[in-house]
C-alpha cells in the first residue's frame, strides 16, 4: 500500500511517500480501507517527536481515518500510535465509531478529534454555564471553529474569537462569534477586555502558548477559567504561581484528549454521538480547510504549521 513514512524526526521535509506492506489487524482490531485521512495539528508534533506521547521510528503519522471495514461498515476511527497516512489502517474496535447516514467524511473527521476536544474543553475543563463570556483563540481552526458554534449553542452570552486575518475573523463571525479580534494584538489582555465592553472574561480556550496564554490569564474575571490544550507557538507560557490564582479566584486547566477514554460511562462516545446529532439537526457544521493528495502531505503540514489554514484539512489516499 501507499503510505507516508517518517524515518527521522523533523519538519514537513521528513514526510516521505513509500510503499509498505498492508497492516494486519490483531485481536480486537479491524482493517479499515481508508476513504479520507484527517490531519491534526498534533501530527506535526508527532513528526518532530515533540508530542506528549513520544514517537518511535519508523513512523506512519496520523491518528484519524474514515473508511469501510471488510463487512462494508462505514466507520471513523482513532488510531493508537499513528498509521493513518496510508491507504489502509488498523483500528481498535473500541476506538472505531459508526458514521450515521447523512454525516459526510469531512464532518466525521472534524468531530472525531477537534469536535470532541471542543466539547470536552467547554464542558469538562471550563464548565461553561449559560450567560458566560467565552474567548476562543484560533477560532477559524479545526477546534476553534467548532468551539465557537458549541459555545453559542450552549448559551454563552458573548463569544469573542481571535484570528490572524480578515478572512479568518469573517469566518468566526459567520459561525456565530459576537466579535472577532486580531490574534496578533500587542496586548491581548487589553484587547479581550475591550472586546467584552471593558469587562474581564469568564472562559478562554487556548492552544497558542507564550505571551497569548499569559495575557489571557490576566484577562480572566473572578472565577474565570482558562482551558489550555496546545502550544502552536511552540513557546512556553510563564510559570503559573498558585498565589496569583488565589488572588484573582481564577483557574487554569489542561486537557489532552486521550485522557477522555479513562472517564467512566463512555464519555468520549457519547460526546461524539451528540456532535453528530447537532450536525444532523443543522446546529453546527464542519468547516472544510482543504483536501490534499497523500503525496502532498508535506505541503499540508507546511500550511498547517504556517497557521494560515482554516477548518479541517484532509488527505486523499487515492492520490
Amino acid at each position: 500500500m501507499r503510505a507516508v513514512q517518517v524515518t527521522e524526526f523533523g519538519g514537513p521535509e521528513v514526510l516521505n511517500l513509500v510503499d509498505l506492506p498492508d497492516p494486519v489487524p490483531g485481536p480486537g482490531q479491524r482493517l479499515v480501507e481508508v476513504d479520507r485521512i484527517g490531519i491534526n495539528y498534533a501530527d506535526t508534533h508527532q513528526a518532530e517527536n515533540s508530542y506528549l506521547a513520544p514517537s518511535k521510528l519508523p513512523l506512519v503519522p496520523g491518528g484519524e481515518v474514515v473508511g469501510r471495514t471488510a463487512d462494508g461498515k462505514r466507520v471513523v476511527a482513532l488510531l493508537n500510535g499513528g498509521g493513518g497516512y496510508a491507504e489502509r489502517a488498523v483500528a481498535d474496535d473500541v476506538t472505531s465509531y459508526d458514521v450515521p447516514d447523512g454525516v459526510d467524511d469531512l464532518t466525521a473527521l472534524s468531530f472525531i478529534v477537534q469536535g470532541t476536544t471542543a466539547s470536552l474543553l467547554l464542558r469538562k475543563s471550563a464548565h461553561l454555564e449559560p450567560g458566560e463570556t467565552v474567548v476562543v483563540h484560533a477560532a477559524a481552526g479545526g477546534v476553534g471553529s467548532i468551539a465557537v458554534q458549541l459555545a453559542k449553542a450552549w448559551g454563552a452570552s458573548r463569544v469573542i474569537a481571535t484570528a490572524s486575518s480578515d478572512e479568518k475573523r469573517a469566518l468566526a463571525l459567520e459561525l456565530g462569534a459576537d466579535v472577532a479580534i486580531d490574534s496578533r494584538a500587542e496586548n491581548m489582555t487589553d484587547a479581550l477586555r475591550e472586546a467584552n465592553g471593558g469587562k474581564r472574561v469568564d472562559i478562554v480556550l487556548d492552544m497558542t502558548g507564550g505571551a497569548v496564554t499569559d495575557q489571557s490569564i490576566a484577562a480572566l474575571a473572578p472565577f474565570g477559567r482558562l482551558a489550555f490544550y496546545g502550544m502552536a507557538s511552540r513557546e512556553n507560557p510563564k510559570p503559573i504561581e498558585a498565589r496569583n490564582l488565589l488572588g484573582h479566584s481564577t483557574a487554569v486547566a489542561g486537557m489532552w484528549l486521550p485522557h477522555a477514554f479513562k472517564l467512566p460511562g463512555n464519555v468520549f462516545g457519547r460526546t461524539l454521538d451528540e456532535l453528530f446529532e447537532l450536525a444532523l439537526a443543522g446546529r453546527i457544521r464542519a468547516v472544510a480547510g482543504g483536501e490534499y493528495a497523500l503525496s502532498d502531505a508535506r505541503a499540508a503540514h507546511e500550511a498547517l504549521r504556517s497557521r494560515g489554514t482554516m477548518g479541517k484539512l484532509l488527505l486523499d489516499p487515492t492520490k
